[in-house]
Formats: C-alpha cells, structure tokens, sequence
C-alpha cells in the first residue's frame, strides 16, 4: 500500500502505529497494527521510519496521538523525554503534512467509530450508535498510569473532542470510609486529585490508606498484586477494588453532570479491561447515579467500557476521516 496515511498512538512506554484509509467504512487497518517500546528510539520521526521499513510501505500524511499536551507545534510526552515538534517531525519523515492531537482527544473520536461489540455496558442502560446528524455529547474517562479525562460533542455530523485535565479534579469524597483515606492522603500529597485514587498507582494508594485504617502492613504491592489478591480473597485487596470501583463511579457520574454527557460515558485506559469483572459487579454504577436530584437523568445514561484493543489508534483513524471532509478541504 503507497500513499497510506501513517497513525500512531504515542504514550509513555509504548508507541503503536498503524496504516488508515480515512475513505474506507472501517479506516483503521487493523493488521498493519504495531507496537514498539519508545525506549528503543530517539525520536517519534525515528520510530515511524522504522514502522515504515518493517510493513514495506510508504506514507505521506501523519496523525499522530500523544500522551501529553499539545500546544502549538510541540507537543511534550509526559512520562517519557520526547519533545515532539510537528514541524520537524514532518520534514524528517519527508511528509506533506502532521497533525499531533492529546491523546484523550483520539480516545473520544473514536467513539464516531466504536461499534456496539466494541463496548460493554456497566449497569443496564444500552448504548447504540447515533446517526452522523444527530447531536450528541459524550463523555470519556480512563484510568492507567494516570486519570485521562475528555468528552465528544457531535453537532452538524462534524465531531469535536474536548481535551481536558480533569483527571487533576480535587477528589470529592463520598463516604466516611472515603473521608478517611482522603485525610490519609492528604497527609502525604498535600491537596489529593482525582488521579490519586483512580489510576494504576491510586489503586496502591487506596490500599495503603486502607492498611493503615486496619494497622495492617500494606507491603510494596504493585497494582496488579492488590487485584489479583482480590481475586483470591484477600479482604483488603477486595476492599480496595471495591472503593476503587465506587469512586471510579462517583467521578464519571460528575463528569456527565460538568459535560452535560447525557448520551454516555465511555470508560477506557489501561485499567478498564482487566478490571472489567469488578466493575460490573461492584457499586459503581450505584455511585454513578446517586446524585441527589439529578437521579432519575443519571439512571437513563450508559456507562461503556471500552474493550477494543487499538482504540487510540481507531480515534487518530477517525481524526484523519475528520481532517478530509470536503469542507475543511
């Protein structure tokens, strides 16, 4: 395949890319997907030649979604030294154009794309794909190595995603339980977010803070540890998935409030598909709609979770679908 459009999602440890035929039903091709450790090379132009070379084939457009904020020309990796410049990144790869969107703007396009197999519904408010000219407005939150935070306004058939750093929220706690690990944790942050509970390394935090309630000895548990000590009984480990799953609920449910995303919220991230089976059956849907008098709105919305492998990738897809619109021609 020549004249291909290059796509990649870029995070902190990993870059993936992949070929898009933005004309195409389904844009994203899914077996030209690749995944590349971005310790192994000293720049994104690097890493895209390189994908390059392996598939044997040629490009002269880039999107490319990054796992930072974009301001301008550059945009900053946040867990990883690569300061990507859009200009230089275009002249290296020898393109005609690049275009550099935050990752959660790529997470919340793809739900243009997303297809009722690639969800799974959390509580039991059913979700199907909206017609292009019918307006909507979405929400998407996903935990991993921190919070991301973003929405999808759909109005005129043309998509527009909201980037956000509302994962640095100040986390509202909901509970006595929750009032307590909030002043644990204050103790050590100082003002607590909403990241550092709802994320890979909040996991650890709620089960520290849970520890430290019961005098117990949390140990050094990566997140992986708690859950799979839930799974195998552990009544901390339990409890810490339990609250993590209810706060996880409480915060998506106020982000359909701040958005006025009545038409869904997506839960993607790391962390959404292998704690899928706790989520379904933990309280976060209960805490998704106790919001006082707004209870009934709240129970008529869908929660999804994200179960598609490349969606950062599906979302660069549909940005470039976007990009080529006759009238932005």
């Amino acid at each position: 395949m020549t004249d291909a459009l290059l796509i990649a999602d870029i995070g902190g440890t990993n870059a993936r890319f992949a070929l898009a035929d933005p004309r195409a039903a389904t844009p994203l091709l899914d077996a030209s997907v690749r995944e590349f450790a971005v310790a192994d090379f000293p720049s994104l132009a690097d890493a895209a030649r390189h994908y390059l070379e392996q598939a044997g084939t040629q490009a002269d457009r880039g999107v490319f979604a990054v796992a930072g904020r974009v301001d301008g020309d550059e945009a900053r990796i946040t867990n990883h030294p690569w300061v990507i410049s859009r200009s230089r990144t275009r002249d290296m790869l020898g393109f005609r154009d690049v275009h550099l969107l935050n990752d959660f703007a790529a997470q919340a396009m793809a739900i243009s794309l997303y297809r009722p197999q690639d969800v799974v519904r959390i509580g039991g408010v059913d979700w199907t794909p909206a017609p292009a000219h019918e307006p909507r407005t979405y929400a998407v939150i996903g935990p991993g190595t921190g919070l991301g935070v973003g929405g999808l306004v759909v109005r005129d058939g043309r998509c527009y995603p909201l980037e956000t750093e509302g994962g640095h929220v100040s986390f509202p706690p909901g509970t006595p339980e929750e009032i307590r690990i909030l002043e644990i944790l204050s103790a050590q942050f100082g003002r607590v977010s909403n990241e550092r509970l709802v994320c890979g390394p909040g996991l650890v935090n709620i089960h520290r803070a849970l520890c430290e309630i019961a005098g117990a000895d949390p140990g050094l548990p990566e997140p992986k540890d708690i859950t799979a000590r839930a799974a195998q009984g552990d009544p901390l480990g339990m409890r810490a998935v339990d609250v993590f799953c209810a706060v996880f609920g409480a915060i998506a449910g106020d982000l359909v409030l701040t958005l006025g995303a009545w038409d869904g919220v997506f839960l993607t991230g790391g962390l959404v598909p292998r704690m899928l089976d706790p989520l379904l059956h933990s309280g976060f849907r209960q805490r998704f709609e106790y919001k006082g008098r707004f209870s009934p709105n709240m129970a008529r919305v869908p929660t999804l979770a994200v179960v598609h492998p490349h969606a950062g990738l599906l979302g660069a897809a549909a940005y470039a679908v976007d990009l080529l619109r006759p009238e932005r021609a």
